[in-house]
């Protein structure tokens, strides 16, 4: 299979972007363009009209989406082919989320019959959990859940729980409380902890293997806490597992009938809508609002996989991202929520993202010529623009996604004691106006017509062309989230199909976690044999020096 970049298709892009294109000042002029640049669906409103980007962009790029065969690969995903050729394996998060009467196989078998089975249990147990029919080992309903995982065992669920934290979600979880421990830093243990007892306490351990390093070591630190407080016997009352290693999870003590499956085709950053989120969220918010969250993540598959391309919000959102990477040399992409609920969501796109398509050869193999992947970051709303946003305006240019809501989950309205609009209205202000002031920008004439003094107009221009997609949903609800996943899980495949790369394996965090194990090693041995340190560079091994050294002088004050 060739390079994307030795294509047609490929290269009429490139000369393209050579060309001058219009300052989006003139662009937005063009009411048809604007028009012919939105995208809707269920609730949910894209505008890329403030893209650097033509008509003539957008049909070449369709052309490359076309030549790369990037919906007919999803298709091919959804069907189980092994589409992550380098650990051998399907892609199936589609099928978390299936309808019952769905089909999606692997290796010739169903596995809809199995997820459902799976969501069932976690149905019935959560429900058993939260009517406190299941009792802690001193008679006492569970109220607390910490969910002990890291990477895709934790960003997923944590951003979920989260975005539902006000609005009607927010009722079910009333009286209870979801904490999340990733971490290894004990002062992750402490905050995770903080005010809790552990007799209305379960712990949710989520590890695949139940090997996962960090996981297993807080999961260690929990289950002591537990036996410190309550007995040896209070673990099984007390903890659960989501993984697919009964053995183990038995011989860490706690009953492989309180184990919650997922299996080898759920990559880690896609298992949200598996047992690895639905179990917390649904103990903590109730198992009617993971399924409409799992609702909204099936409607967007099913858009992804029917809607033609000019109306095909992920192929859309993913052709732009190329456009501005590939083509226009923006390797930052930040995403700007304009709902305080949302703040977790840029951290879990970013592992989404990054992890995905993070790579440096393609499928065969072949080291790329050109870069893939994008840094993604994010803040929420008016929190960003008081940070970053100097640089997006004045520094270097950002593609931003800004993703608002008509409707606020908290309303509050003091128009009648002197506020001139409601608070939502404050907020959604400002995302109208960031989108415009980055196309549009300041000049100099226009500066010095508001009689701006001449040493400061280079100061306060703003040169614009900054491109941003605006996303406007209808309100922050279970549905709206799962549908706002969906587009960005399906944004990801989609360029990495455009680039030819496995956006689903992710050998890259393995060579610092070999490595840990051989500090990890040495620390031992030098802490409780007092060996030297050796076998390292001659700065890391004065650190680790330092490091030893310090906390004995720290030991003896």
């Amino acid at each position: 299979m060739s390079l994307a970049c030795t294509t047609k298709e490929w290269k009429a892009l490139e000369a393209h972007a050579n060309e001058k294109i219009p300052h989006l000042k003139q662009l937005m002029e063009d009411q048809k363009r604007v028009e012919a640049m939105t995208a809707t669906f269920e609730g949910l409103f894209l505008d890329y009209s403030r893209q650097c980007a033509t008509s003539k962009t957008m049909e070449l790029l369709f052309d490359l989406a076309l030549k790369a065969g990037v919906l007919e690969k999803f298709k091919e995903m959804a069907s189980g082919k092994k589409i992550n050729t380098t650990e051998g394996r399907a892609v199936m998060h589609m099928a978390l989320r299936a309808d019952p009467t769905d089909k999606f196989e692997v290796d010739g078998k169903d596995v809809v019959k199995p997820v459902h089975e799976v969501l069932s249990k976690i149905k019935a147990f959560s429900e058993k959990v939260r009517s406190g029919a299941w009792k802690g080992s001193t008679g006492k309903p569970i109220t607390n859940i910490v969910a002990v995982g890291i990477g895709g065992s934790y960003l997923g669920a944590e951003f979920v729980a989260e975005a539902l934290s006000t609005g009607p979600a927010a009722k079910g979880a009333e009286g209870r409380t979801l904490r999340f421990l990733a971490n290894v830093d004990p002062v992750a243990v402490e905050r995770a902890l903080r005010g809790l007892k552990a007799e209305s306490t379960m712990v949710v351990v989520i590890s695949k293997t139940f090997t996962t390093a960090e996981t297993m070591l807080n999961a260690r630190t929990l289950r002591k806490w537990i036996v410190d407080s309550l007995g040896e016997k209070a673990v099984p009352l007390h903890m659960i597992a989501c993984s697919a290693s009964p053995e183990k999870v038995k011989a860490f003590g706690i009953n492989p009938n309180n184990m919650f499956t997922f299996w080898s085709w759920v990559g880690g950053r896609y298992s949200v809508s598996s047992a690895v989120g639905m179990m917390p969220l649904a103990l903590h918010y109730g198992f009617d609002t993971c399924r409409e969250f799992l609702k909204g993540l099936r409607s967007v598959d099913r858009h992804l996989l029917s809607a033609p391309p000019r109306n095909n919000l992920p192929l859309i959102m993913g052709l732009l991202g190329v456009w501005n990477s590939s083509f226009l040399g923006h390797k930052t992409r930040a995403i700007a929520c304009y709902a305080q609920a949302m703040l977790k969501f840029a951290p879990h796109i970013q592992q989404v993202d990054m992890e995905s398509n993070g790579k440096r050869v393609s499928l065969e193999g072949i080291t790329l010529p050109y870069s893939t992947g994008e840094v993604n970051f994010g803040e929420p709303g008016t929190n960003g623009q008081h940070s970053f946003y100097q640089l997006f305006h004045q520094g270097q240019v950002v593609p931003v996604d800004f993703i608002g809501f008509i409707k606020s989950n908290y309303a509050i309205d003091n128009t009648k004691t002197g506020e001139t609009v409601s608070n939502h209205d404050e907020l959604m202000s400002n995302f109208f106006a960031q989108p415009d002031a980055l196309a549009y920008g300041k000049g100099p004439e226009e500066l010095k017509k508001e009689g701006v003094a001449e040493l400061l107009i280079p100061h306060k221009t703003f040169p614009g062309n900054r491109p941003s997609n605006m996303l406007l949903v209808d309100s922050l609800t279970p549905y709206s989230v799962g549908q706002m996943l969906g587009l960005y899980e399906h944004r990801t495949g989609v360029q990495g199909f455009i680039w030819g790369i496995n956006s689903f394996d992710q050998f890259g965090v393995e060579l610092g976690k070999v490595l840990g194990k051989k500090v990890r090693k040495q620390l031992q041995e030098s802490r409780q044999e007092g060996a030297k340190v050796a076998g390292f560079n001659a700065s890391t091994t004065k650190m680790l020096q330092m490091f030893l050294a310090g906390e004995k002088k720290e030991s003896k004050l």
